[in-house]
């Protein structure tokens, strides 16, 4: 089992979908690691050497934003918004969707399991 960017990346997986497993890297960006990188696609995690795991990681490290700090960064980003009082901080302060779909119906994700009303029978 390989670490990479502090997450334990599965040894049976192929490279390419183990890599998506970090906060921040997805298909695209696993496939353009690997190609960069020169390793196959049907390589898997177990198969790979400490070098190439660490050429990786130093990849990872230089040319992307992971993890802590990719969460950190959106998390900053929406406590701006916040504290701008802006349509989208407000949402996000109320927490209900940000993005413009409808809440008289639908939303529970967002605003959780539905609450009885006393009295309202009809």
């Amino acid at each position: 089992m390989a670490r990479i960017a502090g997450v334990n990346i599965p040894a049976q997986k192929r490279v390419e979908i183990g890599l998506t497993y970090i906060h921040g890297i997805g298909p695209f960006k696993a496939k353009e690691i690997c190609a960069k990188l020169d390793i196959p696609a049907e390589r898997r995690v177990n198969e790979l050497t400490d070098d190439e795991v660490l050429k990786i990681r130093e990849t990872i490290d230089a040319d992307y934003r992971v993890e802590g700090d990719l969460r950190r960064e959106v998390a900053m980003n929406i406590k701006r918004l916040m504290d701008l009082g802006c349509y989208r901080g407000l949402r996000h302060r109320k927490g209900l969707p940000v993005r413009g779909q409808r809440t008289h119906t639908n939303a529970r994700t967002r605003k959780g399991p539905a609450k009885p009303i006393a009295g309202k029978k009809k």
